[in-house]
Formats: structure tokens, C-alpha cells, sequence
């Protein structure tokens, strides 16, 4: 069998994975504080014992597009938008700590604290858990605070929102299948940082464009296609040469 139907599967097969990632991106382009996702694929020559004139298709370490997206004012003081470059600390799914920067948050019956998703913010000592029937006030630098008035003449700190930078730091951060933000090749959580700041009654949208994302998508499945006719063509060239061997 002809070595190019491998090479043209290998590349319908990244084709794939590249449209998964675009799909994902363009499905949360309304997600607030959500990050897109890059994809790439190279041509990689085969190394061998025979000549390298076969090139695969391979796919490179994913990365996460981590440039700020718009700021919307809500008003509502429990959405908060990190100003620049940092994270909040969550609990992720496995009990870990991981970071995110969705600030639409709620409180649970139980008076935790918690992101859009569901997700437990963390505090100085662990999730964050509120009195019931408080007004909330969270300050720029993560302090939670509660009063017995909207106006907050009395507002008394109680907790302080986790907030890091992975970039002071010096940390590479990767997105993990959870959606959550993780430090790459660093085994410890990362420590609060007083630098960042965040802005409450703010809500980040989704750095994602939509319009870019939905031509990748196009320029993909035409590359699909081009692979897909590659492997007819070389079915076909088999079928001819099988036909001239049994002929002769």
C-alpha cells in the first residue's frame, strides 16, 4: 500500500483535532473570563534507514491565548473582572487548587462563595463562606467584606479572595480538561499576590473571536476535504496498478 495514504490520514486526523479546538472556542465566546485555545500541526520528515522524502503531520504542545478580553459593567457586587495580568484561586473538580478568571459570583445556600460554574473561591484559610443575610462588598484588592446595609457604612472584612500571578512569578500557565489554568512545571500552588487588583461590579468577557475562529473552521474542513480526496486518489492508483499486475 502507497506510504501517501498514511501521510494524507495523519493529516485528516490533525485536521480533526484542530477543528475540535476551534469548535470548543467558538461554542464559549460568550463564557465570561474564558480563555481560547491555539492549535498547531507541523510537517515533520521521516527519519530512517531509507531516504526522508515522507513528511507526517504533527501536532505541537496546545497553548492558551492569555491576552485580556473586554470589560462590561454590571453593577452587581458580586462580579469581578482582574485588572491586567492574574487569576482567581479556585477549587478545582479534584480538590486542588487551579485558576481561572470567571468572576460572576454566587453564593450557595451554604454561604460559600462560588464562580459561575460552581466552583468554590478560595480564601485565606480555604473556600470563602459568608454569613447569611449580609450585604457584600468586594474590594480592588480582593477583600471580601460584609454589612448589615447596601450602603456598607458598617462593612467589616471577613476573607480575602485569593488572587496570583503566574507572570511575577516567572510561571508558565496551561489550561487543563477541566477549563482551569494550572502551572506548567511548577509542583507547588502559587502565592497570593497583593499586586492584583480587581475590579468589583465588572464582569471579563471571553477573549475569543468569533469571526477569526469561524474562518479557521472553514479553512480546516476544506483541508479535511483535500486530505480525504488525497486518500480516494491513492485507493484509486492501487486499484490500476492492481488491474495492470493481474493483466500481465
Amino acid at each position: 500500500m502507497d506510504k501517501a495514504l498514511f501521510i494524507a490520514m495523519t493529516g485528516a486526523k490533525h485536521n480533526m483535532m484542530a477543528q475540535t479546538a476551534r469548535s470548543n472556542n467558538l461554542a464559549n465566546a460568550n463564557t465570561t473570563g474564558f480563555r481560547a485555545d491555539f492549535e498547531q500541526a507541523r510537517a515533520m520528515p521521516v527519519f530512517g534507514p531509507h531516504h526522508p522524502s515522507r513528511v507526517y503531520a504533527l501536532t505541537e504542545r496546545p497553548a492558551t491565548d492569555t491576552q485580556v478580553g473586554n470589560y462590561d459593567h454590571t453593577g452587581r457586587p458580586l462580579d469581578v473582572a482582574v485588572k491586567g495580568e492574574g487569576w482567581l484561586a479556585v477549587q478545582g473538580p479534584d480538590g486542588e487548587e487551579a485558576y481561572t478568571r470567571r468572576g460572576d459570583l454566587n453564593i450557595d445556600g451554604n454561604g460559600v462563595l462560588r464562580t459561575g460554574n460552581g466552583l468554590p473561591v478560595i480564601g485565606n484559610g480555604g473556600p470563602v463562606v459568608l454569613p447569611p443575610g449580609q450585604h457584600i462588598h468586594i474590594n480592588s484588592d480582593g477583600g471580601v467584606a460584609v454589612s448589615t446595609n447596601a450602603g456598607g457604612g458598617d462593612a467589616q472584612t471577613v476573607d480575602q479572595i485569593k488572587l496570583v500571578s503566574a507572570e511575577n512569578m516567572g510561571v508558565t500557565m496551561e489550561k487543563g480538561a477541566d477549563g482551569l489554568m494550572r502551572p506548567r512545571d511548577f509542583d507547588d500552588v502559587l502565592p497570593a499576590d497583593g499586586l492584583v487588583q480587581v475590579d468589583s461590579g465588572t464582569l471579563e468577557t471571553s477573549n475569543v473571536n468569533a469571526v477569526n475562529e469561524l474562518t479557521n473552521i472553514l479553512a480546516l474542513s476544506r483541508q479535511y476535504e483535500m486530505n480525504v480526496k488525497m486518500m480516494k486518489s491513492v485507493d484509486e492508483n492501487a486499484a490500476q496498478v492492481n488491474s495492470v499486475l493481474r493483466m500481465s
